[in-house]
């Protein structure tokens, strides 16, 4: 507890250094031209306050979520620092504390409900560098397009066709499956599978992030990006495989702005990629326990040379000027152990964001959304034998789909601060009839500038 007011105070300190770096700036930044600021320099903090209550639990396993009520809650606070080293280079680095636990030791569910326990190495706040990355744009002209000034990102002007190339650490939901409406735990829904493609098993650490590199070329109304980066030596690890011949992942991405309502923004993106690492085989595991007459073991069947494949879809479309909504659909084909995300073999999603400006409330957020996640045949005949992956695992199975409806509302108190209580409700909680439904409440809060 010691460990975790420090965390807060610290933060604290962060941020108030930070809004006197800004606001000592503000007198020369309103003189500049968007092309000609050279740093930026952002502060998120988000305290995520979660509990569930008791429900029917029959039997349990190691990796089951507690059928009795607890609560636990998780911390993290980000330093968003970019300068611009020449035309056209950019650097950035963001020193992180994060801190908590998740339900269960973060078990029991596939789509888990606090997106910010990703972020947590270590129950106690660790402060670690999240991303250090550097960034060159090559622009190709096309005309001229305005950026804001952002969390790693430098207010300028920029040519509208470029070629951006990034090199370092970084997560890469920063860059791929972007939502307008379901992408950040920070500020919209919680839930694993809604602040990503449920099915897409992106490489990362414990903390959600990786090594590599990124490139992305843009026009006006499409982008094309790719990526290679760096596997966990472990699933669900904290260090990175140096093997990166034998352990790395590869996604492309393809963007394009759609216009199914004139005059309102919209956007499809489809998403491929491929992963190999030292991972174990679930059929492999079942055979391999037959002869022993033991439960299935994943772990004991590692090797090099597996692999993991899927494909994602998602769109996001502004309806009017209060109403907004998105859907994600994800597949990948099961057969080796989930690696580095959430342990879903095909996931499909959909929702709204919706504005109550008749209520005289325009800066609140309410979001509503439902998702299906389900498991390949592999995967489902490994955990009715009694497997355990990294996060789940009743010990038997009763298969069906988990289905999880998540509700919340945003409310800024202050500039700069927002509280936003969280409802979700899970049918199926870990793919087993036998057990649930479980619900999840939650409440965040979140600063930022």
């Amino acid at each position: 507890m010691n460990r975790a007011r420090l965390a807060v105070l610290f933060a604290c300190a962060l941020a108030g250094t930070a809004r006197a770096q800004q606001a000592d700036s503000a007198p020369a930044a309103s003189t500049q031209t968007a092309a000609s600021a050279r740093y930026t320099l952002h502060f998120q903090a988000t305290v995520v306050d979660e509990g569930d209550f008791n429900f029917h639990s029959p039997y349990s396993g190691n990796d089951s979520l507690s059928g009795k009520n607890q609560r636990q809650n998780s911390i993290t606070s980000t330093l968003f620092m970019g300068a611009r080293l020449l035309p056209g280079t950019e650097v950035y680095l963001n020193p992180e504390i994060a801190g908590g636990r998740g339900l269960s030791g973060a078990n029991g569910l596939a789509g888990f409900p606090n997106g910010e326990i990703p972020r947590v190495g270590d129950p106690a706040p660790t402060l670690s560098t999240a991303r250090l990355y550097l960034l060159q744009r090559i622009g190709f002209g096309g005309g001229r397009e305005k950026q804001d000034d952002g969390n790693n990102q430098l207010a300028q002007t920029l040519d509208a066709d470029r070629l951006t190339l990034v090199a370092g650490r970084f997560a890469l939901t920063d860059f791929f499956d972007n939502n307008a409406y379901s992408h950040d735990p920070r500020s919209q829904f919680l839930n694993w599978t809604l602040m990503a493609a449920g099915a897409w098993d992106y490489p990362a650490d414990t903390r959600g992030y990786t090594w590599g590199s990124m490139a992305e070329y843009r026009e006006p109304d499409w982008a094309a990006r790719g990526a290679f980066v760096a596997e966990p030596k472990q699933a669900n690890g904290l260090p990175m495989d140096r093997r990166i011949g034998r352990a790395n992942g590869s996604v492309v991405e393809v963007e394009h702005s759609i216009h199914l309502i004139p005059d309102r923004k919209g956007t499809a993106r489809m998403l491929a990629y491929a992963n190999q690492a030292d991972m174990g085989s679930y059929d492999d595991a079942i055979q391999k326990a037959a002869a022993t007459g033991a439960a299935p073991s994943v772990s004991a069947t590692r090797a090099y040379g597996r692999t993991k494949y899927g494909v994602s879809f998602n769109a996001d479309q502004e309806i009017s000027d209060t109403l907004g909504a998105f859907t994600r659909d994800s597949w990948n084909d099961g057969r080796n152990e989930t690696w580095a995300f959430a342990e879903v073999d095909a996931s499909e999603s959909a929702g709204v964001e919706w504005k109550p400006a008749a209520w005289g409330r325009p800066d609140d957020r309410f979001g509503l959304a439902e998702v299906v996640n389900e498991l390949s045949r592999p995967h489902r005949r490994y955990l009715s034998n009694g497997g355990y992956g990294f996060m789940i695992g009743d010990g038997a199975l009763h298969y069906g789909p988990e289905c999880v409806t998540e509700a919340y509302y945003r409310v800024p108190l202050v500039e700069h601060l927002y509280v936003t209580p969280d409802y979700q409700f899970f049918v199926n909680p870990a793919y087993n009839r036998d057990r649930g439904p479980v619900q999840v409440y939650s409440v965040r809060v979140h600063a930022e500038f």
